[in-house]
């Protein structure tokens, strides 16, 4: 007999549910989790989350390296760690709360004797080099790691944060409304049959067993006077 298959298919589709509804939960938490603390440190540029910012990408200018709605994270570090090639995000203006992610085409160290180093950027899709110099104290740091589209789901949470909850319940009714669904059905258990009778009542004729007990002992005594007359 083979013993691959255990268990009829409902039960393994339900075991599978029970899986895939896990790892939505966690999933699901994990990421409530992780974009509280992106947002609560999205507040100021100095703060970060273990050395890292993330920012999301809103302008084509980088395409296809970075494209709108992907998430950079942004490792910051001191500007002897950037190198020409390197994409880099940073403030364009010191009165603005705006920020670029473009890549560094030219570095100038002691820029005029200053004792300040600065940068030359330009946008992968844009023709020409920005018309403007970063220096280093503009810089945020250097991006590590792109996710495609995950911009637009940070966005919305920082913008929509009230709909968490709702979204929260529905998902909440999803999975248990599966669940309902994929559950095995319990099978009924037939009912036993009744008990043989005794063994004193085996040998009796059927017109005896069928008949109640005052009536079997009327007839024994019509009869017995009967007997009795003749």
């Amino acid at each position: 007999m083979s013993q691959g298959n255990k268990g009829p298919p409902e039960q393994k589709g339900y075991l599978i549910f029970v899986i895939v509804r896990k790892i939505i939960v966690y999933l699901f938490c994990a990421a409530i989790i992780i974009a509280a603390l992106l947002f609560a440190s999205s507040k100021t540029p100095n703060k970060t989350l273990f050395g890292y910012r993330y920012y999301t990408v809103i302008t084509p200018s980088m395409t296809p390296a970075y494209c709108v709605g992907d998430m950079v994270l942004v490792k910051v570090v001191p500007a002897d760690q950037i190198e020409v090639g390197d994409v880099i995000t940073f403030n364009p203006s010191s009165d603005s709360n705006a920020y670029l992610t473009h890549r560094v085409t030219q570095k100038l160290p002691d820029y005029q004797n200053t004792g300040v180093t600065c940068f030359r950027t330009k946008g992968d899709a844009n023709d020409t080099e920005d018309s403007f110099r970063v220096d280093e104290s503009r810089v945020i740091g250097k991006v590590t790691l792109r996710v495609p589209k995950l911009g637009y789901v940070i966005r919305f949470v920082q913008l929509r944060w009230y709909y968490i909850l709702p979204l929260a319940v529905m998902l909440w009714l999803s999975l248990h409304l599966m669940k309902q669904y994929f559950k095995p059905q319990q099978e009924e258990t037939p009912d036993q049959p009744d008990a043989p009778a005794d063994d004193s009542a085996a040998g009796a004729s059927p017109s005896e067993e069928s008949a109640p007990k005052d009536q079997k002992r009327s007839l024994t005594y019509e009869e017995h006077e009967e007997q009795q007359k003749e």
